[in-house]
């Protein structure tokens, strides 16, 4: 895409993209109204009903890209897969018509909240499936009637083997993050479940690049697929600045990151391991510093209770593995920091796309000791970015000017209030039980039924074998794959 052709994506309406109006008015009333390059992009191939291959990069507005094409396609009259008078009607128990295939639990949890109001709209309800809780509750979102399934694959391939869903009625289906789910080894299964699907129904792939045989699946099972691309070059992550400080020691690590840490707005930190994060998250609380840690080792409670401390504001920072690079998608972080550089470019990249998200400015920031001086700079000029390195301290003006205002300091006993306080108040407002939960939630895992129609969206089990990995750190690996890092 032509710097001329983004500028004018950005004026574009949904409406004159021909997105239906019951789609629209929900997008108006989030305050969305004009597209992104990628989605002004691919709609109108999208929502006449041709297969895509996008290559937007995170942050550039890809969800909902293919979000709405999906629940047109599905759920308006006025489109080919749609049912006069309402698509509710079209759905059998246990024969979805949507599918969407992540490559992690997160990210399919933030694609399901994206697609869900949508899918509302028509009436349509939605469940997602990925490993790590109870699948009761799934298996019964599915066969209850679920229209739109958002599935990692390893778990969803398990509910085929058991008879509980065929995707025989699937007429529109999504791979999001393509490129991920080959390097976690996904692809014999994402195989398996495109095979699964009718032939002739809509295929949309999106992904980074086309390497690691994701070449294969476009070549396979998508039918002349139009090609959509936002040149990273000219798309808003050039809003993002990027910096490398050099260390002296570990002692000067660490008072950098606490430094960096402490101003008053969102920043992501990132960590070679797990048990690195979760030390880092308690050191930084300890110092006043609110912070979560999100990694394999957590339950998919603790992993949702983090995430939604962080994103609810009560932890300014969040300390991660590479795992939340993929699926972690907040808005308003103004800084991440490579605390550990990561071992591969393409984790540099998808990291630091935590950040600059949307159009908006942010900074990145990655921390090099002297034996790592070498591999850093193979690794910037692979990921093509080009920046002077700077010898810093934790008082040096160019750390101040990314700390900018300091954020008060807050006791871990004050912290932990905080959060139980909040906590209390929304489990009362959910329940209107003074914080009793009503039917249908459980306790230990946190789940619910069918999102669509104000139900939230269920959850799967434990991974398959395919999604799980090894109980290892992954060290100069740069933590990919990890057991709990998995789906």
């Amino acid at each position: 895409m032509t710097r001329a052709a983004y500028e004018h994506a950005r004026t574009v309406t949904f409406a004159e993209l021909g997105v239906p109006t019951a789609i629209t008015n929900v997008l108006e009333r989030d305050g969305k109204r004009h597209a992104f390059p990628i989605q002004a992009d691919t709609l109108p191939d999208t929502l006449a009903g041709r297969d895509v291959l996008g290559r937007g990069k995170t942050g550039s507005g890809k969800t909902l890209a293919f979000s709405i094409p999906l629940v047109a396609r599905i759920g308006d009259p006025a489109y080919s897969y749609g049912k006069p008078g309402g698509a509710r009607g079209g759905t059998r128990p246990g024969h979805p018509r949507g599918l969407i295939l992540a490559p992690t639990r997160e990210l399919a949890t933030q694609i399901d909240a994206v697609v869900a109001p949508l899918a509302a709209a028509y009436g349509l309800r939605t469940v997602t499936v990925f490993g790590g809780v109870s699948q009761r509750w799934q298996e019964k979102g599915i066969r209850s009637g679920a229209d739109i399934v958002v599935a990692c694959p390893g778990r969803l391939e398990d509910l085929m083997r058991q008879g509980v869903i065929a995707l025989d009625a699937v007429r529109v289906t999504v791979l999001d993050e393509a490129d991920h789910m080959a390097d976690l080894g996904f692809l014999p299964g994402v195989t398996r479940i495109l095979e699964a699907t009718p032939a002739d129904g809509q295929r949309m792939l999106f992904s980074a690049t086309l390497d690691n045989d994701v070449d294969r699946i476009v070549k396979r099972f998508l039918s002349a697929p139009m090609v959509h691309e936002v040149d990273p070059a000219q798309s808003p992550v050039a809003d993002m600045t990027h910096h490398v400080f050099h260390v002296a020691n570990a002692d000067a690590k660490r008072e950098l990151i606490t430094s960096l840490a402490s101003g008053s707005g969102r920043r992501v930190l990132f960590t070679r391991t797990k048990h690195q994060a979760e030390r880092l998250a308690k050191q930084l609380t300890g110092a006043g510093i609110p912070a979560v840690d999100l990694h394999g080792n957590l339950s998919q409670r603790a992993r949702d209770r983090n995430l939604a401390r962080f994103a609810g504001g009560h932890a300014r920072v969040l300390v991660a593995t590479d795992v939340a690079a993929r699926g972690v998608h907040v808005d308003g972080i103004e800084l991440v920091v490579h605390v550990d550089p990561p071992a591969e470019h393409k984790a540099y990249l998808h990291r630091s796309g935590r950040t600059a998200r949307a159009g908006e400015a942010g900074d990145v920031v990655t921390i090099v000791m002297p034996e790592q001086r070498r591999s850093t700079q193979r690794l910037l000029r692979d990921a093509k970015i080009d920046v002077e390195p700077q010898r810093v301290s934790a008082d040096s003006p160019q750390v101040a000017d990314l700390v900018g205002e300091k954020a008060p300091w807050v006791s871990p006993a004050e912290f932990a209030a905080s959060v139980e306080r909040s906590e209390r108040t929304e489990r009362t407002a959910r329940t209107g039980r003074g914080g009793r939960r009503g039917r249908g939630e459980r306790v230990e895992q946190g789940e619910r039924g069918l999102r669509g129609r104000n139900e939230r969206g269920a959850h799967g089990e434990r991974g398959a074998r395919s999604e799980r990995g090894v109980r290892s750190e992954r060290g100069e690996r740069g933590d990919r794959a990890g057991f709990g890092d998995r789906p």
